[in-house]
């Protein structure tokens, strides 16, 4: 390649010869070019799509100058003729050339190319050009695709970095203006500073299937040679001396040399950025001003990480998209492997374990290895893990970066652990040299492992890497002699994997031993050695669901299995004991005014079946006790559509008024529906549920005359959320001894290509029957009157002052408040809103309602909407309506309606929703 770089314009003229060798057994007729720089080429491209899925707005929000594309002016052969080419729309990051006569195996082709690449802005995935000039390129010249099984691999760019490209050889001549420099892990063969302009570079390099590139005004890389091998490095260190640095380095390259094999080339790059696509989740979500570990482990874990990654994708001849796990799973792998020779008393959070403060948590007593298996298990107690054999593009994103590829690593751990005869890490060595000869898969290394193995192994591929299948033993009969202890053990989840048995005594390992059960339901019979408990899984070297049911204590008196522990606000889950957490709260409502109170709870970090939540509490203003509570059961499904079963009942007790309290009784049962694609945002739900209100009589309500009721209700739940369509459908029906009413509700939000942002939302209710006499259970048009008591209203009695004007998207969702409020026999309303700039709209409203005894009304208002958080936190501001001009009327501030959501769970959507 010869490139031309045009730092003003963000732009590369290239011209590219290619030379093709046909190393397969097939004869050729088109040969595809990745062409992954025009993924950034418009806001329809498969990465555009991705990037809404995962609710970022950057891409879609950006200029056009912020995109990049690849403008392809001449493809030619070897003769000058003319190739025809195509990139469909469907698939705009990838060309197929189309031969003028068929390439024969062993035969090669000449192809001439020059384009223009315009580069990206790094705003969106980091790579790109940067705000200080620079650029950090990736991906962004044509290059030919991998070919394997009778096809070239043809994969759409979704920022996963995992391009599929040939194994190549490279010669690049690149100019680039005088004032920049340049670092690559390339080898440079030659630097001409002659021309005043710019300076031109040339590199090569040797059976590479892709290389870094960085263009900056300063060069703040620097470099370490270690005699075999250059690293250059500009991660960040504080307060490290060179010194320091240059042995941390030799230490994690020695260490991987010896562990994996020689690296094959020459240089290599590790780069903040590289770091800062993929950081040790966990380090990067503390606060900076936490530094529970020294600098020198900080900079060691981070290099470590990225420095394998790199190592192994420069390195292994594997499909990056559907042999990902094999990637994690030697990466991870390896850093339990160094930080268990380096670190092994290091724990996961550093000197914060050493607190006192924090000295009766479980989560500070875990070592830094143990942090994996949670984070994996976090995603496996939601029912939302996934084969670690499915392609990278398939998982959704904290499986793909976090818990899919820390269970790839304890998996291989796991194996080890269960040969015992350095099997594992020599297979690695085995696989990685033949990576430097032969294209190779997944199955080369199942080949290796399986060879190599005195055991059979094939459970480890069909179950552990294959499948989502979980592994779950417990105890079902437990016996002791003062010799031997005598135990069966039960599969609860009917699959087969090896699993060690630990005798305990005084927190001291007396014994373990590997068992594999062959049935259901296996007795076993083992030397006691003073054990005084047995535990399964103890070291959980497995990747088990469930390890509260793992230990049993053989002393000969036992109150209890596991005994009771209080733990304050949050903790990581504690297999040997019951946990309670407990942490103080406050709430608030007009009528209970500041409610101070004590939440005690079960919900540890990772899901469990049974939860509970109690918050007894006291309302200063009533000066009386109140108070929440809830209990309910999760039953899981693993491999269907309907992922979840939820039983509950809930019981709430505040003020509906300064002078009456209310008690709601909420038994529920709830259907969760999910698509086959765990990427699809489409969920559905299907509820029932029998709300039972109990309420005290009140001077203050004027209509008082059914204080006590029970009410049925059923409702369906269809929606499928993402960045630029967003679309819910609900049903409702409701019976109850004095009424029936069904309703229903169409939501939908576009973000259009202008970034104009439509919102509509249809609703339509009537009554079945309704026998009451008061407007209570009816339709409200601009407030619901909620009497199942499921909106959080400050001041849900009020009809004048702040708390009357709280803003509730529910039944009518009109802003404006106008006669009459109600509807006790139908109601049909459409709210729309559009956003003339950023979060500023313009809303508008239309309904139909009737009443007995009374004809249609039709009603509308208008105004304007201040849409800062969607759903969260937004401004009303009603202008034109059936009242007429509100906006020159008396008491205007008593007409601004508002939305503001203090719930912390509810805010902490906005920022989990992108990962799942």
């Amino acid at each position: 390649m010869e490139v031309a770089v045009n730092i003003e314009l963000k732009t590369l003229n290239i011209k590219q010869d290619i030379t093709y060798y046909n190393t397969s057994n097939d004869s050729l007729i088109s040969i595809v070019l990745n062409d992954w720089n025009n993924a950034f080429s418009d806001k329809n491209t498969p990465l555009a799509r991705r990037f809404s899925d995962e609710f970022y707005r950057g891409f879609h929000l950006a200029k056009t100058s912020e995109r990049g594309s690849t403008t392809v002016l001449s493809l030619t052969d070897s003769d000058n003729s003319a190739l025809e080419w195509e990139r469909t729309e469907k698939n705009p990051d990838y060309i197929v050339v189309k031969l003028n006569k068929k390439l024969r195996p062993g035969e090669k082709i000449d192809l001439h190319l020059i384009y223009i690449t315009k580069i990206p802005s790094d705003k969106f995935t980091r790579y790109g050009f940067d705000q200080n000039g620079g650029m950090n390129l990736k991906d962004w010249f044509l290059t030919p695709a991998r070919f394997e099984n009778h096809r070239f691999m043809k994969y759409d760019n979704f920022n996963l970095d995992d391009i599929a490209n040939a194994r190549t050889d490279y010669e690049l001549e690149i100019k680039i203006p005088n004032q920049y420099a340049i670092t690559t892990d390339l080898n440079q063969v030659s630097e001409d500073n002659t021309n005043s302009s710019f300076k031109t570079y040339q590199f090569s390099g040797k059976n590479r299937t892709d290389f870094s590139l960085f263009i900056e005004k300063q060069n703040d890389f620097k470099s370490y040679d270690n005699g075999s091998l250059e690293v250059l490095t500009n991660l960040k260190n504080k307060r490290l001396t060179e010194i320091q640095s240059a042995i941390i380095i030799n230490k994690v390259v020695t260490f991987a040399n010896s562990f994996i094999g020689k690296y094959p080339h020459q240089k290599i790059t590790v780069s903040q950025v590289d770091y800062d696509r993929n950081p040790f989740y966990g380090l990067n979500q503390l606060p900076s001003f936490i530094s529970p570990f020294s600098d020198e482990f900080v900079f060691e874990i981070t290099f470590l990480k990225t420095y394998l990654n790199n190592y192994l994708k420069n390195s292994l001849r594997l499909d990056p998209r559907k042999d990902n796990w094999v990637y994690d799973g030697i990466q991870i792998y390896a850093m339990m492997k160094y930080i268990e020779e380096n670190h092994l008393d290091q724990k996961m959070l550093g000197r914060l374990s050493d607190m006192k403060l924090f000295s009766g948590f479980n989560i500070t007593s875990l070592t830094f290895n143990e942090q994996y298996s949670y984070y994996y298990m976090l995603m496996a107690r939601k029912n939302l893990d996934q084969p670690l054999g499915d392609p990278k593009n398939t998982l959704i994103k904290f499986n793909e970066q976090i818990a899919s590829k820390y269970r790839a690593g304890l998996s291989l751990s796991y194996l080890d652990d269960y040969l015992n005869h350095n099997i594992v890490p020599e297979s690695v060595q085995e696989f990685y040299d033949l990576n430097k000869t032969e294209q190779t898969n997944r199955y080369d290394l199942e080949k290796i492992l399986t060879k190599k193995s005195p055991k059979k192994i094939d459970w480890f591929f069909n179950t552990i890497i294959g499948s989502r299948d979980i592994i779950d033993y417990k105890f079902t009969h437990v016996s002791r002699t003062k010799d031997t202890v005598a135990f069966r053990i039960k599969n609860r989840t009917g699959i087969y994997a090896p699993i060690p048995i630990y005798g305990i005594n005084k927190n001291e390992v007396v014994f373990k031993e590997w068992i594999e059960p062959k049935t259901a339901d296996s007795t076993y019979i083992f030397e006691r050695k003073n054990a005084d408990k047995i535990v399964i899984n103890y070291d959980n070297e497995v990747p088990e669901y469930n390890q509260r049911n793992n230990w049993r204590s053989i002393k000969s008196l036992v109150i209890t299995n596991r005994p009771i522990k209080f733990n304050f606000a949050k903790d990581l889950e504690d297999p040997y004991y019951n946990q309670i957490l407990y942490i103080p709260t406050l709430n608030y409502n007009y009528y209970d005014g500041l409610t101070p109170g004590m939440r005690l709870h079960n919900k540890t970090i990772l899901d469990k079946p049974f939860t509970f939540d109690i918050e007894p509490a006291y309302s200063i203003n009533a000066k009386t006790f109140s108070g929440s509570s809830s209990f309910s059961w999760n039953q899981y499904y693993r491999n269907s559509t309907l992922y979840n079963v939820r039983y509950s009942i809930s019981q709430n007790y505040y003020h509906y008024a300064p002078d009456a309290t209310y008690l709601r009784l909420n038994p529920m049962v709830q259907f969760r529906i999910r698509e086959e694609n765990f990427r699809d945002n489409r969920k559905q739900l299907i509820m029932f549920r029998q709300v039972i209100v109990n309420r005290e009589a009140s001077t203050y309500i004027k209509d008082n005359s059914t204080p006590n009721y029970s009410v049925f209700n059923a409702r369906y739940v269809n929606t499928k959320m993402e960045l630029v369509n967003h679309f819910n459908f609900m049903t409702d029906v409701q019976f109850s001894g004095k009424f029936g009413k069904v309703a229903a509700e169409i939501e939908y939000r576009r973000l259009f290509e202008n970034n104009r942002k439509l919102n509509l939302r249809l609703y339509a209710g009537s009554f079945l029957y309704n026998r009451t006499n008061s407007d209570y259970f009816s339709f409200g048009l601009d407030r619901p009157s909620d009497y199942m008591f499921d909106y959080n209203f400050f001041g849900r009695s009020e009809s004048t002052g702040i708390f009357s004007q709280q803003y509730i998207i529910a039944e009518g969702g009109f802003k404006s408040k106008m006669a009459p409020r109600y509807a006790n026999q139908w109601m049909a309303t459409l709210n729309a809103s559009y956003a003339v700039w950023n979060w500023i709209e313009v809303y508008g409203d239309l309904g139909l309602m009737r009443s007995k005894h009374q004809s249609e009304n039709f009603r509308y208002d208008s105004g304007i909407r201040l849409n800062l958080v969607p759903d969260y936190f937004e401004l009303y501001f009603p202008v034109y309506s059936n009242n007429g001009w509100e906006i020159s009327q008396n008491k205007y501030s008593e007409k601004i309606r508002f939305i503001v959501t203090f719930s912390p769970k509810t805010l902490l959507n906005l920022f989990t929703r992108k990962w799942l």
